[in-house]
């Protein structure tokens, strides 16, 4: 997430008590909510949580899931990182990190220029995947979200060319290479596949909606070649060893000093003159929506990216859909297809699934390189039955000529549906979500969790009547809602779903509010939001939201990891980060024993963070390495 989302849900006061009472009546209790949701799949109400009944045809795990290993912590607002007793913790690389040649030593009296930066680690880590090269040799793909002008310019403001082409080179993508020396995973500047991409580099349109009057503006009138990527929040890996990074809350980049004519799309998401404070516009005509009303269309897309070419051109592949991508689970289908999961973050938008057309090669990994340029795209409506905590779903074909998107709706063919996909989504009756986020598949099982972080537009709005999948009014909390595809197979179009976690404060609720019954006061938290299952089915979760520690949120401390058995529902406190900051990215190594995760905008909107480096440095986005000092598999 990104703090110039207009959506941020940070630091929202707590809803005051008559609030709570304008949930929908049939919204159960707390106890109540999670046994409904048992009741529909096979689980039934623990002391730990949900616990499952039964295995399925498919499930490999037992009855009791992955074994969750270490004591877990307790919530604090420390500025530094905390970890489990056996645990540590290092700062593998940082935001200015110089990683090519010509890079030079990150200067926190000017936080250096538009040419250094070009050459280092961008900020805001975001997303990241680790592609091993051996046993102690890797090559780390991240994003970088956007840049905290707080911190990136003295002045804290962009105010010419320069501060644009500085904060072009901070946003994009960094890949570098790491090494295990010493039992120690350290960064390799100037490694030979260590590459930047940023909001300048040159990149490529492919798939149905490549060529498109709608992605063709001056610089480009073909409509296939664009420069640059921005605001990536999570990520992707696919089976073939390619990167893929998501474009989230693009809108922000984009502005103007002129009026502009009512235009639907801009308005559905979030385009406007105004701009979101970025202020590129002024100084590179690009980000000029009267000079180029085109450009947000370029915007908004899956890229897929060669870590292991640093000459490659990355793709934009926009059968994926455009809208405001969180991350791409890629799953490999028991029949071949290849399907990506897809959430859209923005309060009242809506998830997606990608079938792929042909069948994934294993044998020839190069062959399925464009895979991900040909299929059908799905966007997802959950149906429950009063008020319940499960339900069944069905996946909503988003092709031109079906399900209402014809000419007469607005959409001339297949390039405008996936050009406006929100537009379409709504055309078809998707249904609106509480800002859906990372969505993880289970390694072993089809069975695929989603984040939905939270939401204070719900049962506020016509169009966001509290529902099933998203049960509260004014949702401050967030809650985990997971789903299995009909005969466990991922190119299904039905499902079955329920609540995995309701977050909520049992403290000062009793109600709804105080969370689902596997949430207690030794593991409450708001907001999640990064997601990732390990190699042996811990499901790890990762909290972006409000650190005040202070009236609803009142001892969850700072922003922080957990670690949840899908089996027992049981979730434990592994990780809290510094003050100010989000957890984000997770990666693992191959053997397990190292987990890298993100900690990004440490001190953000200036709260007193000097993470990494302590004393009065400049706080700085981190990627971190965790690791057992026993040398085991982390979480086990």
């Amino acid at each position: 997430m990104n703090t110039f989302d207009e959506n941020d849900q940070r630091n929202h006061p707590r809803p005051d008590d008559s609030e709570f009472g304008l949930m929908v009546n049939t919204l159960l209790s707390r106890r109540q909510l999670l046994g409904a949701a048992g009741a529909g799949m096979g689980l039934f109400l623990g002391g730990q949580g949900l616990v499952q009944a039964a295995t399925t045809a498919n499930t490999t795990a037992s009855n009791v899931g992955p074994r969750i290993g270490f004591t877990p912590i307790a919530a604090n607002s420390l500025d530094t990182v905390t970890v489990p007793a056996g645990y540590q913790w290092r700062v593998l690389a940082s935001w200015g990190d110089a990683i090519l040649p010509g890079g030079t030593t990150f200067d926190p009296a000017t936080r250096g220029t538009a040419i250094s930066q070009s050459f280092s680690i961008g900020d805001n880590n975001d997303g990241m995947s680790f592609f091993s090269l051996g046993a102690d040799h890797a090559v780390i793909a991240v994003n970088n979200e956007y840049a905290n002008y707080e911190y990136l310019f003295v002045s804290g403001r962009c105010s010419s060319i320069e501060d644009t082409r500085k904060a072009q080179a901070a946003h994009g993508v960094s890949v570098f290479e790491v090494r295990r020396i010493g039992g120690v995973w350290k960064l390799q500047p100037q490694a030979r596949l260590n590459r930047r991409i940023t909001a300048n580099t040159e990149m490529r349109l492919s798939g149905p909606a490549a060529g498109s009057a709608l992605l063709k503006t001056q610089a480009d009138p073909t409509g296939t070649v664009v420069l640059g990527t921005f605001n990536n929040c999570a990520n992707g890996r696919t089976p073939w060893g390619t990167y893929l990074t998501c474009e989230e809350n693009f809108n922000g980049y984009f502005g103007s000093a002129e009026s502009l004519p009512e235009n639907a799309a801009f308005k559905r998401y979030g385009i406007s003159a105004k701009g979101a404070g970025i202020n590129w516009h002024p100084f590179d005509g690009r980000f000029d929506l009267a000079k180029n009303p085109n450009e947000p269309n370029r915007f908004g897309w899956v890229v897929e990216i060669d870590p292991m070419d640093p000459t490659s051109t990355p793709i934009k592949r926009t059968a994926l859909g455009r809208v405001k991508h969180e991350n791409a689970e890629v799953v490999v289908n028991a029949d071949g297809h290849v399907v990506v999961y897809m959430g859209d973050d923005e309060k009242g938008e809506h998830i997606y699934k990608f079938v792929s057309a042909q069948k994934f090669n294993a044998k020839n990994l190069q062959a399925n390189r464009d895979l991900l340029d040909e299929g059908t795209l799905y966007v997802a409506r959950f149906t429950t039955v009063d008020g319940k905590a499960q339900g069944e779903g069905e996946w909503l074909e988003l092709t031109h000529g079906k399900n209402g998107l014809t000419a007469e709706a607005g959409f001339k063919d297949q390039a405008d549906v996936l050009v406006h996909t929100r537009l379409a989504a709504t055309v078809v009756g998707a249904t609106t979500m509480d800002r859906p986020e990372w969505i993880a598949a289970h390694p072993t099982q089809a069975q695929v969790y989603v984040t939905l972080t939270n939401n204070t537009d719900r049962g506020m709005k016509p169009n966001q009547a509290v529902n099933g999948p998203n049960p509260r009014a004014k949702n401050v909390y967030g809650q985990i809602v997971r789903w299995t595809p009909k005969g466990y197979d991922h190119t299904s179009n039905q499902f079955t779903w329920d609540i995995f976690a309701l977050a909520g404060n049992p403290i000062l609720h009793k109600d709804a509010y105080a969370g689902s019954a596997n949430i207690t006061p030794e593991n409450m938290f708001n907001s999640p939001d990064g997601l990732a299952f390990d190699r042996d089915g811990r499901l790890w979760i990762e909290t972006d939201g409000d650190y005040s520690n202070a009236n609803a949120f009142a001892g969850m401390g700072n922003n922080q990891m957990l670690c949840a058995n899908p089996v027992t529902g049981d979730i434990k406190r592994f990780l809290v980060g510094p003050v100010g900051c989000e957890i984000t990215g997770i990666a693992f190594t191959a053997d397990q024993k190292t987990m890298f995760v993100g900690i990004q905008h440490p001190g953000e909107k200036l709260t007193p963070s000097h993470f990494p480096h302590g004393g009065d440095a400049v706080p700085r986005s981190s990627i971190v390495a965790v690791s057992r000092r026993d040398g085991g598999v982390v979480g086990a």
